[in-house]
């Protein structure tokens, strides 16, 4: 009997462990399902906006501008808060961010780490321009695309950049916002045939528009300003803290909502098409040119980067933030991951735990290689769709732009479409025109996403190597972090960014 009953307690015991096995599987997909839930909606947002678009080309062969208008209404509508988000949150990021840098850890340190992050995301955004220059994705070589070429106007690369110098000093901030001021060239009227724009009368003309690179300077000047002045300036920096915390929160709600907005936008273009099939073409050569981009900046220039300023093993330093990276790819934030990049950093590469917390925070908001890197490829892909060529100064001004917005786009999942329309109002080209990568951007924001994590922690350990002296010299005090997740003066920075990131990414 002793020997039944142990037996009835065994099968009991294993039939309870296989049932709640059984349990926990449904609960896991469950939870894999909420985890990667804007995802999912995201592609079926993609699929049934072609499906719809392709019903709609069924049913009727030509479509009005009206009609087609009615079929983007709501798209439109996405696109008008994408916009309307772009000042507050470049403003809000740069300067908080600026503003909240631990400069009592040492100067040298600062220095090195911002150098490091600005160095990495302008390089990004110069790989970026070769490829796609080289590459061509956006060539329409039938003629078959109905998107005429946009609005040129006569003048030349000097003034263009002496245009974007002035930008970048707006006589008037309030009109920045809204206004930016350019060169206008006009025939003389002795000669009104005359050929040479060089002896063309200059003016200047105010048109509709951000003065988006005179606003950011003045952001990162105003943010240096309240990091020197300290505790005075802190009312003024919670602010701007808080102010950051409110846009990247509407910034969450705006992106739920691009399921919709993309459901619509993607059935309109299908519609408003002349040759799927050359444009299905054009998108694959643009997702192959950042994929190459992103490939060589992540796996070739950050790995040589690294190995030249610490002598190091780049190949085990990326192993040793496998973790990391996967976590990066799974929630495309880079803010989310901040804490995995942390434990891998301090763990597995023994980086100085005072440099990842002072770091990392930092390198999450402004250091977004790949994000760089994608927003100057779609700004010239869409200008290649549209036949618009860009001179050497509009170029300048895309890989200028793309960098400044970069840094201020948020660590969430998607932020970069906000900045990308950014980048499109800088060369004159239509918002509307982001439809064109929309398609298969989820899949390039988790490979963008993955290549930031990775620029992050490659800067915290050649910061590291290079501060050595630095860290012995500063005192015991600072080293006490190594029992609290404290994040300097950063913290406040990194715990809007994870609040905002967790409610999305449930499984970090």
């Amino acid at each position: 009997m002793e020997d039944t009953d142990s037996d009835k307690r065994h099968y009991n015991v294993a039939t309870l462990t296989t049932s709640t096995s059984s349990l926990n599987r449904p609960n896991k997909c469950v939870g894999c399902m909420r985890s990667n839930l804007l995802t999912i909606l995201t592609i079926a947002g993609v699929v049934l906006g072609g499906v719809l678009g392709f019903c709609l080309r069924a049913g009727k062969d030509n479509w009005t501008e009206r009609q087609i208008m009615y079929v983007n209404f709501l798209g439109d509508i996405f696109l008008r808060m994408l916009k309307a988000l772009i000042l507050p949150l470049i403003l809000s990021s740069l300067v908080s961010a600026i503003a909240n840098l631990d400069l009592s850890l040492s100067g040298k340190i600062a220095a090195r780490a911002i150098i490091y992050y600005l160095t990495t995301t302008f390089l990004a955004v110069v790989l970026g321009i070769i490829l796609v220059t080289l590459i061509r994705p956006g060539d329409n070589s039938t003629g078959g695309s109905k998107m005429a070429p946009g609005n040129l106007r006569n003048i030349t690369t000097d003034d263009t950049l002496l245009d974007l110098v002035r930008s970048m000093f707006p006589p008037n901030l309030v009109e920045a916002c809204i206004k930016q001021h350019r060169t206008l060239l006009i025939p003389p009227k002795t000669n009104p045939n005359e050929r040479d724009l060089s002896k063309w009368l200059i003016r200047s003309e105010s048109v509709d528009g951000t003065n988006i690179l005179g606003l950011v300077v003045f952001s990162a000047v105003l943010g240096i300003t309240l990091a020197k002045i300290g505790e005075e300036g802190r009312p003024m920096t919670n602010f701007f803290q808080a102010m950051m915390s409110a846009m990247m929160t509407i910034t969450t709600w705006v992106i739920w909502l691009s399921p919709v907005g993309i459901f619509f936008l993607v059935a309109s273009k299908i519609v408003e098409m002349d040759d799927f099939g050359q444009t299905m073409s054009q998108m694959g050569m643009y997702f192959a040119t950042v994929f190459i981009g992103i490939i060589i900046q992540g796996f070739i220039f950050l790995p040589t980067i690294y190995f030249i300023m610490t002598r190091k093993n780049p190949i085990k330093f990326i192993s040793n933030m496998g973790q990391a990276l996967a976590t990066a790819f799974g929630t495309a934030s880079s803010a989310a991951t901040l804490p995995v990049t942390m434990a891998c950093l301090e763990n597995n590469n023994n980086v100085d735990v005072r440099v990842s917390r002072f770091a990392l925070p930092i390198g999450a908001t402004i250091n977004m290689d790949g994000t760089a890197l994608y927003e100057a490829v779609a700004a010239l892909f869409i200008a290649q769709v549209r036949r618009v060529d860009l001179s050497i100064g509009s170029i300048i001004a895309v890989s200028i732009t793309a960098t400044a917005a970069s840094i201020g786009a948020a660590g969430i999942p998607q932020a970069g479409l906000v900045t990308l329309v950014m980048v499109l109002d800088t060369v004159g080209l239509p918002a509307e025109d982001v439809t064109l990568v929309l398609a298969i951007d989820w899949i390039l924001d988790r490979l963008r996403t993955t290549i930031n994590v990775l620029g992050d922690a490659f800067g915290a350990g050649i910061v590291d190597h290079m501060s050595k002296k630095e860290l012995l010299k500063m005192k015991d005090g600072n080293s006490n972090a190594n029992s609290t997740p404290t994040r300097n003066g950063n913290s406040n920075a990194l715990h809007a960014h994870q609040n905002n990131s967790y409610e999305m990414d449930e499984h970090v």
